[in-house]
């Protein structure tokens, strides 16, 4: 008879065959067996979640882990904490704007060491500096990274500054003999303004969707040269959708990842004074978001593939530890199931980015698993630094496991459902702050 470590039963197992009731079998921090609910016996430890589901833990591809001023240690140390609160167990961390941006092998060597014993697994991406060689990237590939990331702006990095269409046609020739993807900041400076001023009305002006979409030309042109794997991120002008369909249709390896604030948050409701709400692209109008959802749930060959938190400590949003929830919030009000939501955030970055033992529950790959309640309802606290500050969400991570061993339980334990709580009425008896639909 097998024997495990532990075993996670769940009504609501997240497989790649779909939402099944399971048991999942667990040994030496890899998943064994994922068997019929009460096919698997008991092991050192045995968790019936009931009707919390069990999702793949999230493996997210745009994360920022150090704010201004803060030391690399401590930066790695909070985000890490945050993401497990999230369901987040695999950071895949930009190569800035943090000190030193990842650039070289000795700058990665110091994150490397920063990040270690946080409880999560972080991978890296490398970074395009201005006096970069191809013997330094081949260096970063060789040491790791498991791709790289350039802007075509400043994209909130000044560290890797703006790459032209010369530097971009011979990066992504180095990346696509070395087949790991390329992630493209892909909004043009040539179309971006300084802000009249402060807030983020005059920011969503200074960078208009035109920036993407000339952005995407030139990202497209040098793939379509160069045959190398590129991904967008972030995607957020819908109006570009059709350009990225195209260039699929054409046999071009182009994709793109979105955020759930670019989802979730129209910039009708931003308040205009507020840094939390500080992201590049900025956040756009309710009728982009709605056509971001149509573009993401399109039947077949949808160009957004991905979403990650895109968490910018101090520069911009702050929201990995809501990542799964306030997701959920939208889609599930967009008829979206728990399988597509594991797809988005799990399934697909990790294939992206050639993490082959990550984001699926099945025998062989990782333990990494995350207790979702789906029908669970919370208030996030009015002082969260984060873009969700007051708002209403439905979906609660309850547990957090990686390699099997538990990395974060929420209070209430594993399986208990969350409750609503009334939100303060607003002038027409609606909740205070809920997600848009």
């Amino acid at each position: 008879m097998p024997q495990y470590d532990s075993v996670i039963r769940s009504q609501r197992v997240v497989t790649p065959g779909g939402v099944r009731p399971a048991a999942v079998g667990i040994r030496g921090g890899r998943i064994t067996a994922v068997g019929d609910y009460d096919a698997l016996p008991a092991g050192g430890g045995d968790t019936d979640l009931g009707r919390v589901a069990l999702l793949p833990g999230c493996v997210d591809t745009d994360v920022a882990a150090q704010a201004p001023g803060q030391q690399l240690r401590e930066g790695y140390a909070r985000t890490a904490a945050a993401a497990l609160r999230g369901g987040v167990t695999t950071l895949v961390v930009t190569p800035a704007p943090a000190r030193p941006a990842v650039t070289g092998v000795h700058a990665l060597d110091g994150h490397l060491a920063a990040a270690a014993d946080n409880g999560v697994h972080v991978a890296f991406l490398g970074g395009i500096g201005p006096h970069s060689s191809p013997a330094d990237l081949a260096d970063l590939r060789a040491a790791g990274v498991v791709g790289f990331h350039c802007s075509l702006s400043d994209g909130g990095a000044p560290d890797v500054g703006p790459v032209g269409d010369t530097r971009l046609r011979k990066a992504m020739a180095e990346f696509g003999a070395m087949q790991v993807p390329l992630f493209v900041h892909a909004e043009d400076a040539g179309e971006l303004s300084v802000p009249a001023r402060g807030g983020n009305e005059a920011l969503l002006m200074s960078r208009p969707p035109r920036a993407e979409r000339r952005g995407l030309e030139r990202i497209i042109a040098a793939a379509r040269v160069t045959g190398a794997r590129t991904h967008i991120s972030p995607f957020t002008a819908a109006e570009c959708a059709a350009v990225l369909a195209a260039a699929r249709a054409m046999g071009i390896p182009v994709s793109a990842q979105t955020c759930p604030h670019y989802l979730c948050l129209p910039a009708e409701q931003v308040p205009d004074s507020s840094p939390a709400f500080g992201c590049r692209p900025p956040l756009r109008s309710s009728a982009n978001r709605n056509a971001l959802w149509s573009v993401l749930t399109a039947d077949g060959d949808s160009p957004i593939t991905t979403i990650g938190s895109g968490h910018r400590p101090g520069t911009g949003v702050e929201a990995i530890s809501w990542l799964l929830p306030a997701l959920w919030t939208a889609a599930a009000r967009r008829g979206c199931g728990l399988d597509d939501i594991a797809r988005w955030t799990s399934a697909g970055p990790a294939e992206l980015v050639g993490l082959r033992r990550k984001g699926r529950i099945a025998p062989g790959h990782d333990a990494d698993l995350v207790a979702f309640d789906p029908d669970a309802f919370q208030t996030v606290p009015e002082n969260d630094s984060g873009p969700y500050a007051g708002r209403h969400l439905t979906g609660r991570v309850n547990a957090t496991w990686v390699a099997g061993r538990s990395a974060f339980t929420a209070s209430g334990g594993a399986g208990t459902k969350g409750t609503r709580k009334p939100g303060r009425p607003t002038a027409n008896g609606d909740p205070l702050l809920p997600i848009s639909g």
